[in-house]
């Protein structure tokens, strides 16, 4: 039993150093411009992907 609780604790340990390393990556990456492209004005259809305000405002604010 005792060798199963070193393999876990050092599983353990493992994911703890890539997390964090994996963390630190992403907060020393370079913060580029996001925003979605504008695309020219569709036309009123009612049918597909429409850029409209609240899916701007969506992308905004689910920037990570």
């Amino acid at each position: 039993m005792r060798a199963q609780s070193r393999v876990s604790r050092r599983n353990f340990l493992l994911a703890a150093g890539a997390g964090g390393v994996t963390t630190a990556a992403a907060l020393v990456a370079p913060q580029g411009s996001r925003r979605p492209e504008k695309r020219a004005a569709a036309p009123e259809t009612g049918k597909g992907y429409q850029l409209t305000e609240h899916i701007r405002n969506y992308y905004r604010t689910a920037k990570v």
